[in-house]
């Protein structure tokens, strides 16, 4: 029987798991950990990863039996893992009180510094790509988590709005309204860390 759930399509798996067999499950975990590893590394903490990669695959035990066998079973969990790093960034807003005093001195001055150079030079400083994403990550932290998701699939990871939505669950438009809107969030809270 091992051997055959070895060779076995994912929906032969979900089939047994769903007839009963609870350790057949332990099959599509072997399969598909690495697919949600990448995708959780991607969005949370490195320290939060092997914790939200759990998460994932207990979210798919449970619901194995509202997987459409119509639809495949790597995108299902593909969207089920997006919408855990979602919902991440949800309980972590909650729990943890974010200051909202602006940037050191020092991520001022660097984002002063490269709105007014004119060339790119200045980018390739030691230290400068380190500064931008912490500079970045603060200002993402300032939006919804919703919002943060849009931004880090369709500008940072490159996604479609197609893949997005379909990753998400939302219509289309809801993904290309989100993302503009969610964008312009992002404009202003840097501009604000401009002006003070």
């Amino acid at each position: 029987m091992q051997s055959d759930l070895n060779r076995a399509s994912d929906e032969e798996i979900i089939h047994c798991v769903l007839d009963g067999d609870v350790n057949a499950f332990a099959y599509l975990l072997i399969r598909y950990k690495n697919h949600v590893n990448r995708i959780i590394c991607r969005h949370v903490p490195y320290d939060e990863v092997e914790d939200v990669c759990q998460d994932v695959f207990v979210r798919v035990y449970q619901s194995l039996s509202n997987h459409s066998k119509e639809g495949k079973f790597k995108q299902w969990l593909s969207q089920i893992a997006v919408r855990t790093c979602c919902d991440f960034w949800r309980k972590r807003y909650r729990s943890q009180e974010l200051t909202m005093s602006p940037l050191i001195s020092e991520h001022r001055n660097w984002l002063e510094k490269a709105i007014a150079e004119e060339s790119g030079n200045s980018f390739l400083q030691k230290g400068a790509e380190r500064e931008a994403r912490e500079l970045l990550d603060w200002a993402l932290r300032k939006l919804s988590p919703e919002n943060r998701m849009i931004l880090e699939l369709v500008y940072l990871e490159g996604l479609s709005i197609k893949e997005t939505s379909q990753l998400l669950g939302w219509s289309r438009v809801n993904v290309k309204v989100r993302a503009f809107r969610a964008r312009r969030r992002l404009k202003k809270i840097l501009k604000e860390i401009r002006k003070e």
